[in-house]
């Protein structure tokens, strides 16, 4: 695949023939920012939902988000997985507008159809086909974990995004499913077949967890969580007191899959999460979440940004652990006397306006204006459950709710940010021992009037709504902040 740049299509006449130009892309690949902001609202919601006892299939939940539906705020599709054990967790479309970075992609069929649902335990790798019916996708293809591990070497595959050459997948594990490193698999963008691992000179980077980009700038970001054996089983003190989970950013050629920098933020600095690269084209910064600091349990986001010739890191945001009475703290945390707010995950909206935080151990949902990306401006805050506080929903005041804001989506407006509850199986038993429950909410804000943030009284799945099974992540029809890249601005 081309690796030029494709010039900006901009719909004016041809002056040679008179006649205006074919546009035959993808209408929900966007060229700008701006596009995306401006395009139509998502009416649908995919949501990846997982059985903890392995029995029963996962599945890939279809939910109702047009207001203007008599079937709002609802299930209203439900595709089963052929196998089970596979624990889904992260998954992304086949697809999105960095096809415009690249001659051709953007005219060639390429389209937003597809999505793939890497199974975090099972390594299989599922492929839904959205067409024809969206509501109802259909399983297309089953990318094994055999296949995974010989041709790429990697196994515990957890977040996608398509790029230059086919569809990243960051993977946690090598191909053995225990030990590292982990890294990229790189999977063909029609037959989604594993090409090979993308990596060519990999430097110190041994821990793998999220993989995004500056398309622009020919540069890859990773950051660290840990090996699929310090992670599977939940968190292991040892190792977290220890400071052996990831701490640092890696920056990549993006081109050659070459290490170029490390950036270390401090040991302390335990597992460095979610990647939110600023939506901006030209831009050379982003945000990372930090889930929590072994000196004082809190947690933190930081900002990557070019310094010179080199990458920085700076912390830019830091919230503290809660104190708390150790007779209402799992065991985990009771001889610490305090609930850490564990920053599980991060969203970026695409005008890189608002920078959304989830505290999975508080409750807490945190909003913050990032005009200035080097010093934030808290504008919102909701609580939802939390370890301590289960804050119920407005809908159903009189439920306690377990688990907290843990994976967070926001559309392409900023207008509506959806939330999921559940962390990661081992990890949901350890931190919400008497069960996390299974729960999505929807909040709304006004960037017009400054954010702020509403929860959404008509949009709230609980209970049976997702059939005994734990959401974990959501996917917006057509895009949204956390799954799309541009190119021009």
């Amino acid at each position: 695949m081309s690796g030029t740049l494709a010039e900006p299509d901009t719909g004016k006449e041809n002056v040679m023939t008179g006649q205006a130009p074919q546009v035959t892309a993808d209408p929900t690949f966007y060229r700008s920012p701006g596009d995306a902001v401006a395009a139509p609202p998502e009416t649908l919601a995919y949501v990846v939902a997982f059985d903890r006892t392995g029995r029963t299939p996962d599945a890939l939940a279809t939910v109702d988000v047009d207001p203007g539906s008599d079937s709002y705020g609802s299930v209203v599709g439900w595709s089963e997985l052929p196998t089970t054990g596979d624990e889904l967790h992260h998954f992304g479309w086949n697809a999105c507008s960095s096809a415009f970075a690249h001659k051709g992609h953007e005219t060639n069929g390429l389209r937003r159809r597809f999505l793939l649902l890497p199974g975090l335990r099972s390594s299989n790798i599922h492929v839904f086909d959205t067409e024809p019916d969206p509501r109802r996708p259909a399983l297309h293809k089953t990318v094994t974990a055999a296949e995974l591990a010989e041709k790429a070497g990697y196994s515990r595959p957890h977040t996608s995004h398509c790029g230059p050459d086919g569809v990243y997948l960051s993977c946690l594990g090598a191909g053995d499913g225990s030990g590292g490193p982990g890294g990229i698999a790189l999977l063909d963008h029609d037959t989604f077949e594993v090409l090979r691992a993308w990596e060519t000179d990999r430097g110190p980077q041994y821990l793998a967890y999220d993989a995004w980009w500056h398309l622009n700038r020919n540069t890859l970001i990773s950051s660290e969580w840990g090996t699929p054996a310090m992670i599977e089983d939940g968190i292991n003190p040892e190792l977290l007191l220890g400071n052996k989970y990831g701490h640092a950013l890696h920056f990549w050629d993006l081109a050659e899959g070459r290490h170029l920098q490390s950036v270390d933020l401090g040991e302390q600095h335990q597992m460095v999460l979610e990647l939110r690269p600023a939506h901006d084209p030209e831009a050379t910064w982003g945000f990372v979440g930090v889930v929590v600091s072994t000196e004082d349990l809190s947690a933190s986001v930081w900002r990557w940004h070019r310094d010179g010739g080199t990458w920085t890191a700076d912390k830019v945001i830091t919230v503290p652990a809660e104190p708390a009475d150790a007779a209402d703290l799992p065991p985990a945390l009771k001889p610490f006397g305090a609930v850490p707010p564990l920053i599980t995950d991060i969203a970026l909206t695409v005008d890189d306006r608002f920078l959304y935080v989830s505290c999975w151990g508080t409750g807490e949902f945190k909003q913050f204006d990032v005009s200035d990306p080097a010093h934030p401006r808290e504008t919102g805050s909701v609580r939802l459950g939390g370890i301590t506080g289960r804050v119920p929903h407005p809908a159903a005041p009189s439920l306690r709710l377990s688990g907290g804001p843990q994976m967070v989506e926001v559309s392409r407006d900023g207008r509506r940010i959806y939330l999921t509850n559940s962390l990661y199986g081992s990890w949901d038993d350890q931190f919400y021992p008497d069960g996390v429950g299974a729960w999505l909410a929807k909040l709304e804000t006004d960037p017009d009037a400054g954010g702020g943030l509403r929860v959404d009284g008509k949009c709230f799945l609980h209970g049976d709504d997702f059939r005994g099974l734990r959401p974990h992540q959501i996917r917006l029809e057509g895009g949204d902040a956390s799954s799309d890249s541009y190119c021009f601005t």
